[in-house]
């Protein structure tokens, strides 16, 4: 019987495993050396806020591994013998596959800051990391401050984390604006005020330099580099990004860049062997994603494409339309298509934004054809099946403001700002486009 091997619990290991589980009797084993069983990374942060347990990060019962035939083995991949097609682990034994699928994740970036290894030093991505911070920071008696360097979606979520427990939190970013690098102007200043509305303390254009021990090789203190200033604290967060999590594969035969180069098919320059998830590279990229893309969803369909390749039905991964949503506090966001930091040469912008700085909608568009490019939205829950079918037709901008009313998903009781914009729009582009009453069952319906 073929035997599958599966490096890697996360997303993407495991929604392959399901689905060659569904389309065969092929024997399967996933390996991991971070838990026992499959959890949601994107649910870590509501466990230390109290809204749920560790147990509820987990989608799947115990007893459904067993059932499903899916084999788990705890351990520690430290060498890939291609040649031999066989797994050797750092506890000594090892494991032969027939087929390999490598979708070990991300691991957070770290730039050689001195005192970067002490203890109270962490990122928000694993367990461990979550095991920690109960340890380094359960409340503010035991962490009297806390530092996170790094203005990504990763270091907002420890940032509320923390405040949620009362402890006070600077955040480093070294950008002039936080996540300006992704953002336009307008959101990224948007959700600046957001941060210190909740009494974060922001320090913007300000890089690490040194983080200092006391006498028991814990975290002390840290150095920004620009000023000098020492911020006594006893937790300092790392949510510089992350990169491929590939080290064990450098002394392998399989092509690297970044992370493990893969074609469309998501296979390796080895035979029989794929890469999914976080670690995957595509050798060139799809459209204007880049190359490697550490979005959840991505690594679930990425599963799912090679799934259906190890089960007989080679084809290629098709990740469509770029979309993605978080969470900066109490802000939602969505963005669906492009939409860029500066606008391209041939693109044109909308923005709008209620009085009360928490909603905003930034729409990008060609300025020649009309043709709707993407969307930012900032407090205002919209469709994602609206925008990939807009997407999808090539739909202009007139059209999609039309159709405004239903592109959203607000519950009935929210106050609606559709007229609004679409007012705002008319006057700025001197236009006469009518807000259409909601008509969402003939359009998704009967087209």
């Amino acid at each position: 019987m073929e035997h599958i091997v599966i490096i890697g619990n996360g997303i993407s290991g495991v929604t392959a495993a399901r689905h060659i589980r569904k389309g065969s009797d092929k024997k399967i084993t996933i390996v991991s050396a971070e838990s026992d069983y499959f959890f949601s990374r994107t649910a870590l942060m509501y466990v230390y806020m109290g809204h749920m347990k560790f147990e509820h990060t987990q989608p799947y019962e115990n007893w459904f591994w067993k059932k499903n035939r899916i084999d788990l083995k705890k351990g520690y991949v430290e060498r890939i013998d291609t040649e031999n097609n066989t797994l050797h682990f750092a506890e000594g034994d090892f494991l032969q596959y027939d087929k390999l699928i490598i979708a070990t994740g991300s691991q957070p970036n770290k730039f050689g800051w001195p005192g970067q290894y002490l203890k109270g030093v962490q990122s928000l991505y694993s367990k461990q990391d979550l095991e920690n911070l109960e340890v380094y920071a359960p409340n503010n008696k035991v962490c009297k401050r806390a530092v996170i360097v790094g203005g990504g979606l990763i270091g907002i979520e420890l940032a509320e984390m923390l405040h949620s427990r009362h402890i006070p939190v600077t955040f480093l970013v070294r950008e002039t604006s936080f996540w300006n690098g992704v953002l336009p102007s307008e959101e990224s200043a948007m959700i600046n005020k957001e941060i210190l509305s909740n009494g974060i303390d922001l320090r913007l254009s300000s890089n690490l330099k040194e983080i200092k021990s006391d006498e028991n090789g814990q975290v002390k203190s840290v150095i920004i580099k620009e000023t000098g200033e020492e911020i006594p604290c006893n937790i300092v967060g790392l949510t510089a990004g992350v990169s491929p999590n590939i080290n064990f594969i450098k002394n392998s035969e399989i092509e690297t860049g970044r992370g493990i180069k893969v074609n469309r098919y998501l296979e390796t320059s080895i035979p029989n062997i794929y890469a999914i998830g976080d670690c995957a590279e595509q050798r060139e990229a799809i459209g204007n994603r880049r190359p490697i893309e550490a979005v959840w969803y991505t690594g679930r369909m990425m599963g799912e494409t090679v799934a259906q390749t190890i089960c007989g039905n080679r084809i290629e991964y098709k990740p469509g339309h770029w979309f993605n949503s978080a969470k900066f506090f109490d802000i939602e966001y969505q963005t669906y298509g492009w939409v860029w930091p500066q606008p391209k040469d041939n693109e044109a912008r909308f923005y709008w934004e209620h009085e009360s700085g928490k909603k905003c909608f930034h729409i990008s568009y060609d300025k020649n054809t009309r043709e709707f490019i993407g969307i930012n939205n900032f407090g205002i829950r919209m469709r994602h099946e609206f925008f990939d079918k807009i997407l999808t037709k090539k739909q202009t901008v007139e059209y999609v403001l039309e159709h405004l009313a239903d592109a959203n998903f607000d519950p009935e009781f929210y106050k609606l700002h559709e007229k609004e914009i679409v007012t705002k729009f008319n006057t700025q582009n001197n236009t006469n486009i009518q807000l259409k009453k909601k008509s969402w069952k003939r359009i998704f319906q009967t087209n």
